[in-house]
């Protein structure tokens, strides 16, 4: 049985939260690589929920691109182009879990700069309160 939309869109938020809340642990730990993919998977998890309810499609869970899916948010609500600068969070998709994803390079050893951790978290923090925001407002 299919679950209401806001229900749903609900799950993937909360899930979304909990996610930026275990990669924020993570650069807090130094652990950077983990950090910085699993920031981009809470943006894209957020965004999903967002546009699960507004677009009712499941068509939306067959990217995981920040810029597609920023894309389509803007299409809907130009609010969102004020977080756009969050599509950078894409470079983390790959090339943090594996290592043929940075040639030459070890994910691990390689994302070692706790600044682009910051930063990939004040990205990630932009879209799920925003998102938050849209969804509570409904």
């Amino acid at each position: 049985m299919k679950k209401p939309e806001k229900e749903e869109a609900l799950r993937w938020l909360i899930h979304a939260q909990d996610e930026f809340n275990d990669a924020d642990e993570l650069r807090k730990r130094n652990r950077f690589y983990l950090a910085l993919f699993h920031f981009q998977q809470a943006a894209e998890k957020a965004l999903k929920a967002l546009l699960y309810l507004k677009v009712k499609s499941i068509e939306i869970f067959y990217t995981h691109s920040i810029h597609e899916l920023l894309g389509m948010m803007i299409e809907i609500d130009p609010e969102f182009k004020n977080v756009l600068l969050s599509k950078k969070l894409d470079q983390y998709y790959i090339p943090t879990r594996y290592p043929n994803g940075l040639p030459g390079g070890i994910p691990s050893r390689y994302f070692d700069d706790p600044k682009e951790a910051e930063e990939a978290m004040r990205l990630a923090k932009n879209i799920i309160e925003l998102v938050d925001k849209k969804i509570n407002q409904d």
